[in-house]
């Protein structure tokens, strides 16, 4: 039985692909911080990776290598220049700069208030988190109970969960 030998295996092509990046979500009352995805395979050097971001029609910021965006829908366009080398004579010698280019729309969402916080004042809570937490007794008041017009919070919680979570338990009067 004879066996013949096939081409020899090449290696793999030098390839840089820009991916898609996923959707972000900033943190409350943040920004997200927004990176270009890059992916390279053989013998390439990256020199640039940057992006320039629209919203609308306005630029918000052009060749940056990261940037930070509110929530909110983008057209962001990604740019990496790089070059191929090979290696002639134990030297690399280098291609001519390269560019590639994608661009996609990117949406950033708005995070979730934290599920507990300080008072803004020295009696009141925010509208958002109206559960008042007193750190001394551990005990947690709702706004229709009898104590909560006279107790000063030391922690103010979005949900009764969030102050059982905390070690807090629920007043009895």
């Amino acid at each position: 039985m004879a066996t013949t030998a096939g081409p020899a295996e090449a290696a793999p092509r030098p390839l840089v692909k820009i991916k898609k990046i996923k959707t972000k979500t900033a943190p409350y009352e943040g920004k997200a911080l927004v990176k270009p995805v890059v992916r390279v395979r053989g013998q390439v050097k990256v020199l640039s990776k940057t992006l320039t971001v629209k919203r609308g029609k306005k630029v918000i910021t052009r060749n940056r290598a990261k940037v930070r965006l509110n929530p909110g829908t983008y057209r962001v366009k990604t740019r990496v220049k790089f070059q191929r080398w090979t290696v002639v004579d134990g030297v690399r010698e280098y291609s001519t700069v390269k560019t590639r280019v994608k661009s996609q729309k990117l949406k950033v969402k708005a995070g979730q208030r934290p599920n507990r916080t300080d008072p803004i004042s020295t009696w009141d809570c925010p509208s958002w988190a109206p559960i008042k937490g007193n750190g001394d007794s551990m005990i947690y008041h709702m706004p229709e109970q009898s104590f909560y017009d006279r107790t000063k919070p030391e922690e103010c919680f979005r949900t009764e969960g969030a102050a059982v979570a905390a070690g807090y338990r629920k007043s009895k009067v």
